[in-house]
């Protein structure tokens, strides 16, 4: 019987010479690196010459446990260098350091306009601003452990030189969301003042803008700002969009956004090298906010959205956690992102479409059951039944395209099967447009256009309601319009264009009149107003405008009317019987000579 084991000595390491000489290189044999010559050149008689030691490089780890490194580059620029973010400071910030991960250089550097001359914009810390000196760096050595405290106090929001429409979107400031805050509000984010005031800008002012309901809070707020506590590509991202939102509405800030933004990519490659190891919604919500700061900033280059839209798909099909609330707001955000990024640039959308009845309102936390808003989704009002219909109709336009190309191809039976299958989409999208009606709340009807509860029980979120009804019909008139004006091909002073255009533009009026979410407003009241031929429903297009620019202050908003001119201009220089006036991609020509591309988000 063995009474005992005798444990064997560890083994010696080998190590591998990096720095032998040439001779012993060649022969792979071990050097001892004696200087001027090794004892395997001396005993030869050799000349000992050794060369330069270059630094070591890591492998890249080719995991295939997911493929999301090798997929993400792959939508985007092959030439582009992942390897190429570093650190960087406030002196040593170019251009060329803001590239994303999934797309190349773009052309602008600022939502304002800034001359790319200047040095003063390529630096984070704004010259003609107030500078503090806080001693740090940066707030990545922040400590993650929270002092909570309790404490009655209300949050005072900073001081804004915004609209006062804007800045009493939230009446009663909100403070830490999931944390309980300790003075001064914020600290548990930044040391510094000017950063804490951007997350307060993100939750008291940006948050509110682009959801349709939060009675019992805010998902971003809820979801996607404790991620950014633990994790600084969020926290950056948070600190690029606050800080472009008030660069363009004419607010100084300390630190550019363009600074704040560049961290944010360079933060977003290290995770995606991380593969297997990084937590896929903190990947998604870093996305999701990047998506948020380029549709706001609107460089001019359609591929940035495109590809951070690639790249997050890609993430969520590759994903095998479970679901959990903050990734299922954020897939339904991608996937609202990706029809309308698919309407405004014209290209096929890249999920598929869900299935009819299959999308349900997705509700803030906590939400009750019996909410007034139980019909609404966060995202898409009550226009979460219609969204089935307009992934299919954002597909149409592409498979319009390759049509045509068949046809000019001279492939007859490819040409026959796809007119097939645009004819019958199209048809049935038709019809689904035509049968579609809004699902409203339990005890809420309506009569001839306005809600009412059945009940006689007073609703305080009627007027909200309201609002976000004349939303949701203003999507269904706007896509009719698109349906007959780009996919069909009719004229713009077509009766059944102007019907649904006039009927749309009324909607998106109501929609400001009634002060509620108008986060989701630019795409229809867009389609809409390019086909305005009357002076009556131009004049509600530029109401419309006026009260959505107030609202939102967003650099799409402002460039989608420069657009809408200069198509009316042109309209009115043609005759009726003119090709132009049958021209269904005036507003692209436009766009593209004015090298704008606007995503209508």
């Amino acid at each position: 019987m063995l009474l005992y084991t005798k444990l064997a000595a560890p083994k010696v390491p080998k190590r591998r010479s990096r720095a032998g000489c040439s001779f012993c290189k060649e022969k792979k044999k071990k050097c001892d690196e004696k200087r001027p010559r090794c004892a395997r050149c001396a005993e030869k008689d050799l000349r000992c010459t050794y060369e330069t030691v270059r630094p070591r490089q890591r492998r890249k780890r080719e995991s295939s446990q997911s493929g999301l490194v090798r997929n993400y580059q792959e939508f985007g620029d092959p030439d582009l260098n992942y390897d190429q973010w570093q650190d960087v400071t406030a002196e040593n910030i170019s251009e060329s350091d803001c590239l994303s991960p999934i797309d190349a250089k773009f052309d602008a550097i600022s939502p304002m306009n800034f001359s790319t001359t200047s040095d003063s914009i390529l630096s984070p810390i704004d010259a003609n601003s107030t500078i503090f000196d806080y001693g740090i760096d940066d707030d990545e050595g922040h400590s993650s452990y929270l002092a909570r405290r309790n404490s009655s106090i209300s949050v005072i929001s900073q001081a804004r030189s915004l609209q006062p429409d804007l800045a009493m979107i939230a009446p009663c400031p909100v403070g830490s969301p999931t944390l309980e805050f300790v003075l001064p509000s914020f600290s548990e984010f930044s040391d510094r003042p000017n950063r804490r005031a951007l997350v307060d800008h993100f939750c008291n002012v940006l948050s509110h803008l682009i959801v349709f309901r939060e009675e019992s809070g805010n998902p971003f707020q809820q979801l996607v700002l404790p991620l950014a506590h633990r994790s600084l590509p969020i926290m950056n991202a948070i600190y690029a969009l606050a800080s472009a939102h008030m660069e363009y509405r004419g607010v100084e800030t300390a630190e550019k956004s363009l600074h704040f933004h560049n961290r944010a990519i360079q933060g977003l490659a290290r995770l995606i090298e991380q593969e297997g190891n990084v937590d896929k919604v903190e990947l998604l919500a870093a996305i999701m906010l990047l998506v948020y700061y380029e549709v706001l900033v609107q460089r001019g280059r359609s591929s940035i959205v495109d590809g951070h839209l690639k790249g997050a798909l890609t993430i969520m099909s590759s994903s095998q956690e479970e679901s959990s609330p903050a990734s299922l707001f954020l897939e339904r955000a991608f996937r609202f992102y990706d029809v309308i990024t698919a309407l405004s640039l014209g290209s096929a959308p890249l999920s598929t479409a869900p299935a009819a009845g299959c999308l349900i309102p997705f509700p803030p936390l906590d939400a009750p059951v019996t909410s007034p808003m139980s019909n609404v989704d966060t995202l898409l009002g009550m226009a979460t039944t219609l969204w089935p219909i307009m992934h299919r109709l954002s597909n149409l336009l592409s498979l319009k395209a390759d049509m045509d190309k068949a046809t000019q191809d001279n492939q007859a039976s490819k040409s026959a099967v796809l007119r097939m299958e645009f004819e019958t989409t199209s048809q049935s999208i038709e019809t689904a447009l035509t049968q579609w009606e809004p699902c409203l709340p339990p005890h809420v009807v309506a009569e001839h256009g306005v809600l009412k509860c059945s009940t006689g029980v007073d609703i305080p979120e009627l007027l909200q309601l309201q609002s976000i009804l004349h939303n949701a019909l203003a999507y269904r008139h706007s896509a009719f319009v698109y349906l007959y004006r780009t996919i069909y091909g009719y004229p713009a002073r077509r009766e059944v264009v102007q019907k649904h255009a006039h009927s749309a533009l009324v909607h998106c009026v109501e929609t400001v009149t009634h002060r509620g979410p108008m986060g989701a407003l630019l795409w229809p009241l867009f389609v809409a107003a390019c086909e305005a031929v009357s002076a009556e429903d131009r004049a509600l297009a530029q109401r419309a405008f006026v009260g959505i620019d107030q609202r939102q202050g967003m650099t799409n908003i402002g460039q989608a009317w420069k657009i809408i001119q200069e198509v009316w201009t042109r309209l009115d220089d043609m005759k009726d019987d003119s090709s132009g006036v049958k021209d269904t991609g005036m507003w692209r020509k436009v766009s593209a000579e004015m090298g704008v591309n606007i995503v209508f988000g």
